[in-house]
Parts: C-alpha cells; sequence; structure tokens
C-alpha cells in the first residue's frame, strides 16, 4: 500500500502549529519517501509528523518559490554534516534545476570551509528534459507545466505531476493559475486531483481560486480535494462539490484501484 502524506496544506504566508506549506511525502510500499516540494518550514512540518532530515532521501521541486524550495538550504546543510545521510536525490525540471542555485540557494550554501560548492556539493542532481519525467521505485511521474506567474515580462512555470500508483492516477497541480482548458485531458483522464486553492478575500491573478474552481464541471469537483489555501474560514467545499480541502497531517491510502483518506486524529 502507498501513501500520500501532506506534511502541510497551507499557502506560502500559513503561520502558525495548525499547517505548514503543502510539502507532500509519497510513501512507496517499500517504505521509501519521495518529498514533493520543500519549503522553507520543511524543519518543523517534519518534527510534527515524527520525521527528520534523515527521512529526506528523494525530494521533487515544482518551482522556485520559498514555500516549494526554500527547505533545500536546510536539508542539504543537514544531510551534508550528518555522517549518516547519504546525498539526497533532486529532481527538478532543466529550467528549474538551472536557476535554482543562483536564484535560491547560493547565497547560503556557497562556501563550505573555505570551498566554493554548487548544487551537486549537496544533491545529486536529476535535471529532467523535454520528455518530462522521471522515474523513482518503478512509478512513472509526469511533469505538467502550468503558469504560475505572468507579468508580460517574466513568466514562472509551475510543474505539477501526473502519476499512476496500484491502479489510480494521481494529478497533483502544485501552484498554479487555473489552466483548465489548456490541461482538461490530465483533468479528465486523473481519479483523483489534488489542486492549488487560494481562498482569500482579495484575489490575486497568480493562484487558482475557490470561485474560480467551483465553476468547473461537476464530475470534475467530484474527484478533487483542495489544498494550497489561506489561514482562516473555509467555504464549505462539500458543498461546493469537491471531495474537500485537505488538512496537515492528512494521509491518502492508495491500493486497489482506490484512494482513502485517513484523517490525523483517524490514525
Amino acid at each position: 500500500m502507498a501513501k500520500l502524506l501532506f506534511l502541510g496544506s497551507g499557502s506560502a504566508f500559513t503561520v502558525g502549529d495548525d499547517n505548514f506549506h503543502s510539502n507532500i511525502f509519497l510513501i512507496s510500499e517499500t517504505g521509501k519517501k519521495l518529498l514533493i516540494d520543500c519549503g522553507s518550514d520543511v524543519r518543523f512540518s517534519l518534527y510534527k509528523e515524527g520525521f527528520s532530515h534523515r527521512d529526506i532521501t528523494d525530494i521533487y521541486i515544482s518551482h522556485l518559490h520559498s514555500d516549494h524550495a526554500g527547505g533545500l538550504e536546510y536539508v542539504g546543510l543537514k544531510t551534508k554534516f550528518d555522517p549518516q545521510c547519504d546525498k539526497p536525490n533532486l529532481y527538478l525540471s532543466y529550467d528549474i534545476a538551472a536557476e535554482i542555485w543562483d536564484h535560491t540557494l547560493s547565497g547560503g550554501m556557497g562556501s563550505i570551509e573555505g570551498n566554493i560548492t554548487s548544487l551537486d556539493s549537496f544533491f545529486n542532481v536529476y535535471s529532467i528534459d523535454n520528455n518530462r519525467s522521471f522515474v523513482w521505485e518503478q512509478i512513472n511521474f509526469e511533469l505538467v507545466k502550468t503558469i504560475h506567474i505572468n507579468n508580460g515580462t517574466y513568466l514562472m512555470p509551475t510543474y505539477g505531476l501526473f502519476f499512476k500508483v496500484n491502479g489510480s492516477k494521481i494529478f497533483i497541480t502544485s501552484d498554479t493559475q487555473l489552466c483548465y482548458e489548456q490541461l482538461e485531458n490530465y483533468y479528465q483522464d486523473a481519479d483523483v486531483i489534488f489542486h492549488d486553492c487560494e481562498t482569500s478575500k482579495y484575489h490575486t491573478p497568480v493562484h487558482s481560486h475557490y470561485e474560480e474552481l467551483v465553476k468547473l464541471p461537476d464530475k470534475i469537483k467530484g474527484r478533487m480535494w483542495l489544498y494550497g489555501y489561506q489561514p482562516g474560514e473555509l467555504p464549505d467545499a462539500k458543498k461546493g462539490g469537491f471531495l474537500g480541502f485537505v488538512k496537515r497531517g492528512d494521509t491518502f491510502l492508495i491500493q486497489n484501484n482506490s484512494i482513502t483518506r485517513k484523517q490525523l486524529n483517524q490514525l
């Protein structure tokens, strides 16, 4: 039985120990763990679930924002100086791989004991080319390119993931604008969708807002869990036709062509 464990399910501005950034452990049937995104509060969210840096051996990064990549400095430094740890494997699209060191990590990791370092000093880097897929634990992950920020002069993509485990097809969007028409085939093909969902009073142009998502076809909403939301009161997602909002600590058990949610207080 494989599992998806949400270490957190909140937005970049989530504060408090009731929730953390939207980072996810995919735990294979053999117990190996793939960390899907590694936000800057990952040291706290790991501890809250009884894990540590030693449990991180494989990481996927969807884009460069700190709630998805900011924890790499912590993981890289902790594993480098812990003799019980090997270098973690780092999977990311080639364009993100080309930028993540200079734009996100080099300031705090660029020099160790007088030596100049690079991303490869801390991680086994798997830069994913235009085929946009990688294999981990015999699972094929397809990178799904979506638009996160496009202000006319700067475009930041996000690479969500589409994969199949134990007969269930799963689509995780990561942070994204709503790109339903462009990516309709993924929405239609997935058995379960974990979708970025902004819930703030004031809409931003860089996330999918609940008021947009609620207009999707019922058959799509009926397969969709919402995450990446802001602190505060949430809409009634089930009344809106969704499966619900993901809570911190929720575990989704993947077995026999089905996915079952187990909440933290049920485990």
